[in-house]
């Protein structure tokens, strides 16, 4: 069961140390490897745009409105907020709170099994083929040379250890939500798991695992990732927004765009089918207002 610690601290520094904190307890840190293990060195991938084509929040929500778990006018309600994230670039503090007690309301009460079996259903139905090759081919890279791979990102950790698992990564990072007898309370622990609470989620883990952050590499998408792009010795923004293309440059960082050409390769599908076993739930943190009424 995950809890709440220190729930009096309200500061949005403490609850993004919270997340990150929350992120790396919850993270798993072994992968069978076909070489010597680098202990020290480790890379770390945002998901969205970065891994994947898109919000995999959306896709999820997407797939769950297909099986009647809600209206669809909710989707498009989630969609458009994505759309002003992006545009944005930045969520504001009010923003994000609004999303997330609307999520928290949608989630709390509901059994994590059948979130996350619904979540490994959605993933190879919708995500697989959103998988961006060049970045997974970056990732293997990393594996190839005896380094642990971990996704970071806001996205529930139930939902990004299913696209680890399905990738042969070692595991994940993400927002964390508090489960009580196999359910979900409707909070979260900390906040979810977005700028300064990625980089927390990095050192703490990087503690936890030895880890020389001075070796270790990340890769983004978004200029919000800046935390933990800066946390480590080696950073490379893949299909960049512009204020971080912009960023790239004046910091001479390695720039990849897998934009043009072949879009993305079906990677990863079941392959790991018992990687199922996953305590939490996928929708932790998918933005969607409300729930269909029940109909008879």
């Amino acid at each position: 069961m995950r809890r709440l610690p220190w729930r009096g601290r309200d500061s949005r520094d403490a609850r993004a140390v919270l997340a990150g904190t929350a992120a790396a307890a919850v993270a798993e840190v072994e992968v069978a490897l076909t070489v010597p293990p680098d202990r020290t060195a480790a890379a770390f991938f945002d998901v969205d745009n970065t891994m994947m084509m898109g919000a995999s929040i959306f896709h999820f929500a997407k797939g769950l409105a297909a099986r009647k778990f809600f209206r669809t006018s909710d989707l498009t309600s989630f969609a458009w907020h994505q759309v002003k994230f992006r545009v944005g670039g930045k969520e504001s503090r009010e923003g994000m709170h609004a999303a997330r007690e609307s999520a928290l309301a949608f989630v709390a009460g509901k059994p994590v099994d059948e979130i996350v079996r619904l979540g490994e259903e959605i993933y190879d139905e919708l995500m697989a083929e959103r998988i961006w090759s060049g970045s997974y081919a970056l990732a293997k890279t990393h594996l190839d040379a005896g380094q642990r791979v971990w996704l970071v990102t806001a996205t529930p950790v139930e939902l990004a250890s299913i696209i680890a698992h399905r990738l042969g990564l070692t595991g994940a990072l993400g927002t964390v939500s508090e489960v009580r007898d196999g359910v979900y309370t409707g909070r979260l622990v900390g906040e979810v798991l977005h700028g300064p609470a990625k980089a927390a989620a990095v050192r703490a883990l990087a503690v936890r695992e030895g880890l020389d952050l001075a070796r270790c590499t990340a890769y983004s998408d978004s200029v919000n990732d800046l935390p933990m792009l800066t946390a480590v010795g080696h950073a490379v923004v893949v299909n960049p927004d512009p204020s971080l293309r912009s960023e790239a440059r004046q910091r001479g960082w390695q720039i990849r765009d897998f934009r043009t050409g072949r879009k993305a390769a079906r990677v990863g599908i079941p392959s790991v089918l018992g990687a199922g076993a996953i305590a939490g739930v996928v929708a932790g943190a998918v933005a969607i207002r409300r729930r269909r009424p029940a109909s008879g």
